[in-house]
């Protein structure tokens, strides 16, 4: 038992990657908080960790995301504050969107660089991610009136790379016709080729996530700025096996459309969480207008549900709209 995991809002990606940690990595002990109440877990878990972790010789790593506030953890267990500490960014609080702009909001996004300042190394899940935030702090902090402090960003960045996050596809097969499966073994068969040809190891997807713990585990071991680029690529690989300057599209693009119905409605999949920042409001004013344009079509709306839904589900939108499922 050498690395701690602490996840303060345990559901969603946030749970996928530390159950993931957990299974790929020896020696990890896990504590974690219900995926409820965002606001107040990032407010408050670091109070409710620093009495429900044990004190222990063993530790050696601590690792959680950016939902905790780090720095009040360490401060409240300065037993914690001597591990490696590595703070992960699912998203950064500076470009959230919200509904509206409050003096609350300001504390997320603080907690998080002062999570940063104390943290050995900081990840983040995309270029995207770590730009926006690291570019985000001088303006971010001149909503302080007055005494602002300086030159943060420069302060953080060197801790900073990019790891994506490590997708664990589940196994369809079973649920594929016979000519689907065929195809994907001769894609594979394809891809192992090209891979071979262009000098690189082709893993499938199965076999790439095997190595996901290895990756992350040097990650939590070394943590040299320089090897930022290398770690990345690591990751490319995980998930595009084919160099991205030489991939190509192996199955037969002008068959794709063969088998499907040219009058069958277009299915639409709402996939994310019922939440205002994956603009549900932009989404159920489409459809309203596909609708009045009487263009067939049919809706399956999914993903996850909390306790506060926002009110485009509650209104009368969802009704109107006849294909809903």
């Amino acid at each position: 038992m050498s690395i701690l995991l602490i996840e303060a809002f345990y559901g969603g990606s946030h749970k996928q990657l530390m159950d993931l940690l957990n299974q790929k990595i020896e020696g990890c002990i896990l504590y974690s908080l219900p995926a409820k109440k965002w606001h107040w877990k990032a407010r408050t878990s670091a109070l409710s960790f620093m009495q429900t972790i044990p004190s222990s010789d063993s530790y050696r790593v601590l690792f959680t995301s950016s939902v905790l506030n780090l720095a009040e953890l360490v401060a409240l267990r300065p037993d914690l504050g001597k591990l490696r500490k590595i703070l992960y960014f699912h998203e950064n609080q500076l470009v959230y969107p919200v509904r509206k702009s409050q003096e609350r909001d300001f504390q997320y996004g603080y907690n998080q660089i002062l999570s940063c300042l104390v943290a050995d190394t900081v990840v983040f899940n995309s270029t995207f991610n770590m730009e926006s935030f690291l570019k985000s702090i001088g303006t971010f902090l001149k909503m302080i009136p007055d005494h602002r402090p300086k030159d943060l960003e420069a302060a953080i960045r060197p801790k900073c790379r990019v790891i994506y996050f490590p997708i664990r596809f589940p196994d369809v097969t079973q649920f594929l016709p016979a000519h689907k499966c065929l195809s994907k073994k001769i894609t594979h068969s394809k891809a192992s080729e090209e891979s071979c040809r262009m000098g690189h190891q082709y893993q499938p997807p199965s076999k790439a996530c095997e190595s996901v713990g290895e990756n992350f585990q040097s990650s939590l071991h070394h943590s040299d700025p320089n090897v930022q680029h290398k770690n990345k690529e690591d990751f490319e690989g995980v998930n595009n096996p084919i160099p991205s300057e030489r991939r190509h599209v192996h199955e037969n693009i002008s068959g794709l459309g063969e088998s499907v119905d040219p009058h069958r409605p277009l299915h639409i999949v709402w996939p994310h969480r019922w939440e205002h920042d994956k603009d549900p409001e932009t989404f159920f004013n489409v459809l309203l207008k596909l609708q009045e344009h009487g263009l067939p079509f049919a809706v399956s709306v999914l993903g996850e549900t909390f306790t506060d839904v926002p009110g485009i589900w509650l209104k009368g939108h969802c009704t109107q709209i006849t294909s809903l499922s």
